[in-house]
């Protein structure tokens, strides 16, 4: 086992590809991002093959990586007492207006679930009772815990599993032999060497795709972001894959929330738990309005676009009214938001705000792509392996199966190591005579060509991000525009991301830093013009805002009761859009 610590940052620049340092490790399972999923393969893959090698290549820190960096105060999901997975599926059919939707996936999911999730307290995650021993269930399907420590909970079992982990080293792209998936290739981020992973097998487990669109307040941020998922998840799993082949899902059911305005916290944590109902600037409850599709127990797309149609009516702003709740339930729910959003408590603290005297501002988050609350990722067979041979996917990076969550993601892991651990056993690869040297040759070139030109003039990767984000967000169905778009904004869009590619050779980098950052631009790019596509082909409104189309403002499930594919290919570079049909199996 061996944890690679993170290095301080090198003041390096080189001159020449020459200089660039490789390193090699193969292993039989690679796993690309060490966050929920990444974490459980390692652990899954350790119990079922103990000699098996998995190294573990995470961008970050993996004792803090992901989004469950920062806590969480609940476990979604958990299936309760009475109920089955074949339940827990047909209600991920209803969060998604009847589907489509995975079923096959999901099943196999709510399967392993809740052993998954009692593995997490096994390993010491508080997880709440009531006084009979019962697990606290916050919602139909969410159980209550205090995991504030629930990453770090995770590293350590995969570090105990045996897993090497490569800390602050980026994927780059893919290592292929002909069209099957041998590894892949990571800049190390802090010491800018080029490492190159041999494996039988690798996952993609590298969380969604967060900041491609303009948040409503990321003109505040640091990091350009005011999102709950963690900002530095990019895409990078998405677009790697799809550059070498792979095939992307449902990337137009986007994840649209609504939270807490001005500091993103999760609004479901009040509305769910404590019965904050969602009122108007008249004090009108919003969800009375879609009482016959639930009320206040509603899909998820329609509460968080509920909020958006009282703004565009002129009965905005909108609340979480908590004025009703007393001063104990005001303590435990700042209590919930200790374990997940901390800042947000100290938020409210700073303005003298108490929530039991003045309700809390709600407002929608801006989109992102996110395989473990929607069906975007890519699609799998159920050992979850990619069309690509070899590539499997895990958790957020997973396409097809909505309603995840923690759960479900920890479950995905366990069913992607397994699925992995059969690959290997029936398609031997032999890591000692792989070379794939012109493919390195290639990569280290395109890898650091905004090093090597840094003395030339161009653009940073900040200036192409927000020239993207305010693209997105205008033309593709941003906060902004209220989550509506439609063809001629589509087509506008497209049009000016082939011009953002076209830019990518003046991208320049000072130091490792910068160049990281360009890194995380490029993958950017490439997935929100996939993004763009599957927008494009839905001429429906399936989801209101997740996936708004004002030209197009009805359903249609005679064309479109289907999933919506995307596929590069790799030599060329083209895009096909098409479909697939969905299968109700429950």
């Amino acid at each position: 086992m061996a944890n690679f610590s993170a290095k301080r940052m090198r003041q390096w620049a080189p001159k020449s590809v020459s200089e660039i340092e490789r390193v090699e490790i193969t292993c039989d399972i690679l796993v690309i991002g060490g966050g929920n999923a990444g974490c459980f393969v390692a652990v899954e893959a350790a119990k079922k093959e103990p000699a098996a090698k998995v190294v573990i290549m995470e961008k970050a820190e993996i004792m803090r990586s992901g989004a469950c960096s920062a806590g969480m105060d609940a476990i979604n999901t958990y299936i309760p007492k009475g109920k089955t997975p074949e339940d827990l599926v047909r209600w991920s059919r209803e969060q998604v207006g009847g589907g489509p939707l995975r079923e096959d996936l999901a099943l196999s999911n709510a399967r392993e679930l809740n052993e998954s999730v009692e593995d997490l307290e096994r390993w010491g995650l508080p997880v709440l009772r009531d006084e009979y021993g019962n697990v606290r269930y916050r919602g139909k399907w969410d159980i209550s815990i205090h995991g504030e420590q629930l990453k770090p909970i995770m590293a350590e079992k995969a570090l105990e599993s045996g897993a090497d982990v490569y800390n602050r080293v980026t994927a780059t792209a893919l290592l292929m032999e002909k069209d099957k998936c041998v590894g892949a290739i990571g800049l190390g981020i802090r010491d800018g060497k080029l490492y190159v992973f041999k494996a039988k097998a690798t996952v993609l487990s590298t969380g969604g795709a967060a900041t491609l669109y303009k948040s409503y307040t990321a003109d505040s941020t640091d990091c350009g972001a005011q999102i709950w998922m963690c900002p530095y998840c990019v895409g990078t799993g998405y677009a790697i894959g799809f550059r070498q082949g792979a095939e992307l899902t449902s990337l137009e059911q986007r994840w649209v929330a609504t939270r807490t305005k001005d500091f993103c916290g999760p609004v479901d944590t009040i509305s769910q738990a404590y019965g904050a109902a969602i009122i108007n600037a008249k004090g009108e409850r919003v969800m009375s309005r879609y009482e016959h599709l639930g009320g206040e127990n509603a899909p998820r797309y329609i509460r968080a676009n509920a909020p958006m149609e009282e703004w565009l009516a002129g009965r905005g702003p909108c609340y979480c009214d908590t004025t009703h709740m007393s001063k104990e339930q005001t303590k435990h729910m700042l209590e919930d938001y200790l374990n997940e959003r901390p800042s947000f408590v100290l938020f409210l603290a700073g303005r003298g705000q108490n929530p039991a005297k003045e309700p809390i501002e709600i407002y929608g988050s801006d989109p992102y792509i996110v395989g473990g609350h929607t069906g975007s990722g890519f699609w799998v067979d159920e050992n979850r392996m990619t069309t690509v041979k070899g590539l499997f996917a895990a958790g957020e990076t997973a396409g097809g199966n909505p309603n995840k969550f923690v759960g479900g993601c920890c479950a995905e892991g366990k069913l992607a190591a397994r699925g992995a651990l059969e690959y290997i056993k029936t398609h031997p690869v032999d890591l000692d005579t792989l070379t794939c040297e012109e493919q390195i040759k290639k990569e280290t070139e395109r890898v650091f060509m905004p090093m090597l030109a840094r003395d030339e003039a161009g653009i940073t990767a900040v200036e192409m991000k927000e020239r993207l984000q305010r693209l997105m967000d205008e033309y593709a169905g941003g906060i902004s525009q209220f989550y509506r778009t439609n063809e001629e904004r589509l087509d506008y869009a497209l049009k000016h991301i082939a011009i953002l590619k076209e830019q990518f050779q003046y991208l320049r980098a000072q130091d490792l830093h910068e160049l990281m950052q360009v890194l995380e631009t490029m993958d950017r790019v490439e997935v929100a013009e996939a993004v763009i596509h599957h927008l494009k082909a839905r001429k429906e409104t399936r989801w209101a805002g997740w996936q708004t189309r004002s030209d197009y403002p009805e359903r249609d499930d005679k064309n479109y009761n289907c999933f919506i594919e995307t596929k590069k290919d790799p030599e060329t570079g083209e895009i096909s859009v098409f479909t697939r049909p969905y299968e109700r199996i429950v």
